[in-house]
């Protein structure tokens, strides 16, 4: 018996082998496309990084110049000098964090009455939201200007930042109601049973539960106030008052192409997108994939 018992070990060993070679082989070729895809994508941002600590003659050089030699952290310094790059930067930092601290709090806030709460018209209203979806920014641009003129808030940050705490956007509050979906309901009746009221449940209970979708939410706004070129240029009139993309404009000139210099200046916009992304990466793939789960 027990030499019969080690013959099928064997047989199942070897058949689990035969099974294991095709499945690592794909997962090779997987990986391997999955490399070059990310080595191809990743060149333009090699190129930037590369360019900003060129030299001027080595920019347009044939055949290109990866490696830059010398290397000249100089460049940055020049931006520096070139244009306050500082006082843009701490700009659009206030900016993007006041509007990303909005809209997570009133697109959650949204999002929990149309996910939680029963009320005549939700359906049709909820529609309604997505339906904004389709209208483009610039059909809305001039009314919001005449607005915040007559508020007297041209050339401040107030254009830019109050709309997040309105609402948020129609994307983000689906996003964040699709994901409530999925947390069950005995929650809050549990809740409501301790004489918890309809706030309490989505302060304590909603949102420490939410953290996948509001890390997405959250990037999704930081990457989206960070790089918006559109409405500072509308409304951020004084120096003072820019932000790093808008600010950027005042590098590209047709008479001093410094390209490294620009590149240099560019960096200040790119990194710190690429450091919020990196950090919360894994919060972030999983609240995509969370709010797919529910169909409701």
């Amino acid at each position: 018996m027990s030499a019969t018992r080690v013959s099928a070990t064997r047989v199942t060993a070897t058949r689990g082998g035969a099974r294991r070679g095709p499945a690592i082989a794909r997962q090779t070729v997987l990986y391997a496309v999955l490399a070059a895809l990310a080595a191809v994508f990743s060149i333009p941002m090699i190129w930037l990084v590369s360019t900003s600590l060129k030299a001027q003659g080595q920019v347009f050089a044939y055949p290109p110049v990866w490696v830059p030699s010398p290397v000249r952290w100089v460049n940055y310094l020049e931006a520096m000098d070139r244009a306050p790059l500082l006082v843009w930067l701490a700009n659009t930092a206030m900016i993007t964090i006041l509007a990303m601290a909005g809209t997570l709090l009133s697109s959650s806030l949204v999002a929990f009455g149309f996910a939680r709460l029963r009320f005549p018209g939700r359906r049709l209203l909820f529609y309604l939201l997505l339906s904004t979806m389709m209208l483009p920014d610039v059909v809305t641009l001039v009314p919001q200007f005449v607005l915040f003129r007559s508020l007297g808030w041209v050339d401040t940050f107030a254009p830019l930042v109050v709309p997040a705490f309105l609402g948020g956007g129609a994307f983000n509050i689906f996003l964040v109601r699709q994901f409530y979906l999925t947390i069950p309901r005995d929650f809050d009746e549990a809740a409501r049973l301790d004489g918890a009221s309809n706030l309490r449940i989505w302060w304590h209970i909603l949102l420490p539960l939410s953290r996948p979708v509001l890390v997405a939410v959250g990037i999704f706004s930081f990457v989206y106030h960070w790089n918006d070129f559109l409405l500072p240029l509308i409304y951020l009139q004084s120096e003072g008052n820019k932000t790093l993309a808008l600010g950027l404009r005042a590098f590209i000139s047709p008479t001093d192409a410094s390209w490294n210099i620009s590149m240099a200046a560019s960096m200040f916009l790119v990194v710190p997108v690429l450091i919020v992304f990196f950090v919360a990466q894994r919060q972030f793939i999983r609240g995509v994939v969370m709010t797919g789960i529910s169909g409701r």
